[in-house]
C-alpha cells in the first residue's frame, strides 16, 4: 500500500469513528476527573478508556450500518461509499474494545465493570435497540452511568451525586433526538423504527429541547448551597443554545447544527460539574 493511500485509510478510520462526539466524550470525562481532583495518572487513564470505548461505539455503528449508509447513499460515511472495507473498520472496533476492556479494569474493578457496562449498552443501541421503541434508553444508560465510572475511578472509589448521574442521562436523551433528527427520512427508507421515528420529527425537537434544559437547570440547581451567579449565567447559554437547537430543528434539512448546539449544552453542563462537588 502507498504512503498517500495508507494516509487516506488513516483519514477515512478518524472519519468513520464518529470523531465529533468521541472526542467530546473524552474530553469531557477527562475534565471531570481532573476537575475531582484525580491524580495525573489516573485522569489519563479514565482518558484512554472512554476514548477507546467511544472509538469502539463509533467504528461498530459504521460497522453495523454499512448496508443502510450505503442504501441511502450517505457521503458522509466512508464505509457506505466503499473507501473503506466493512472488515476494517469491523476490525478495528472489536481492536478498540479489547483495548477498552483492558483499561477500563486497569481504574479498579468497579469502575471498570461499570464502564464496560455503558460501552456495551451503545453497542447494544448500534446493534438492535435504535430499531426499537427503547432506542432512548441507551443514551439515557450510558450517558447517566458515565459520571459513576468516572467517580469510582477515583482514589476511595466515591460514587457519583445523583443528580450528576440523571443529568448525563437527560443529556444523552438530548443527544439522541438531536442525532437521529436528520437522518429520520433515510432511517425510515432502510427500516430503522426508533422512539423518535415513531413520534415525529417535532415531538422529537421538543423532547430534545425539554432534556437538555432540564439536564442543565438540574446542575445549577440541585448542588447543596445557592446557585452561583456563573451558574446563573450558564443556565442563560444553554437555554439560548437549546432554543437554537431547536429552531433549527424544526425548520427541516439535514444539517447537524442542532446535534452540534446540543454537545455545546453537554459541554456547558461539565463545565459546572467541574465547578461543584458532584462527588458525593
Amino acid at each position: 500500500m502507498s504512503e498517500v493511500a495508507q494516509r487516506s485509510r488513516v483519514l477515512d478510520l478518524a472519519l468513520a469513528c464518529h470523531p465529533g462526539p468521541t472526542v467530546a466524550v473524552s474530553v469531557f470525562s477527562v475534565a471531570m476527573a481532573a476537575g475531582a481532583g484525580a491524580p495525573a495518572a489516573t485522569t489519563a487513564l479514565v482518558g484512554a478508556a472512554i476514548l477507546t470505548g467511544q472509538l469502539s461505539v463509533g467504528w461498530s455503528n459504521d460497522w453495523i450500518d454499512a448496508g443502510r449508509d450505503a442504501a441511502v447513499g450517505r457521503t458522509d460515511k466512508p464505509v457506505g461509499t466503499g473507501r473503506l472495507a466493512v472488515s476494517t473498520v469491523r476490525t478495528a472496533a472489536l481492536g478498540a474494545a479489547a483495548a477498552c476492556v483492558v483499561l477500563s479494569l486497569a481504574l479498579g474493578w468497579r469502575a471498570g465493570l461499570v464502564h464496560l457496562a455503558t460501552v456495551a449498552s451503545a453497542w447494544a443501541y448500534n446493534a438492535r435497540l435504535k430499531s426499537t421503541v427503547w432506542s432512548w434508553a441507551p443514551y439515557a444508560f450510558s450517558f447517566g452511568f458515565l459520571p459513576l465510572a468516572i467517580a469510582l475511578a477515583l482514589p476511595g472509589a466515591p460514587v457519583a451525586a445523583w443528580w450528576a448521574m440523571a443529568a448525563g442521562a437527560l443529556l444523552g436523551i438530548g443527544a439522541h433526538g438531536a442525532n437521529v433528527i436528520p437522518d429520520l427520512q433515510d432511517d425510515h427508507a432502510t427500516g430503522v423504527r426508533g422512539l423518535p421515528h415513531r413520534v415525529g420529527g417535532t415531538v422529537t425537537s421538543i423532547g430534545t429541547a425539554l432534556a437538555l434544559v432540564a439536564a442543565t437547570v438540574l446542575v445549577v440547581l440541585a448542588p447543596p448551597g445557592p446557585p452561583r451567579a456563573a451558574a446563573a449565567a450558564a443556565l442563560v447559554v444553554a437555554l439560548g443554545l437549546t432554543i437554537a437547537a431547536t429552531v433549527l430543528a424544526l425548520g427541516g434539512g439535514r444539517h447537524r447544527l442542532p446535534f452540534v448546539f446540543a454537545i455545546a449544552v453537554a459541554a456547558v453542563d461539565v463545565v459546572l460539574l467541574v465547578l461543584s462537588d458532584w462527588v458525593a
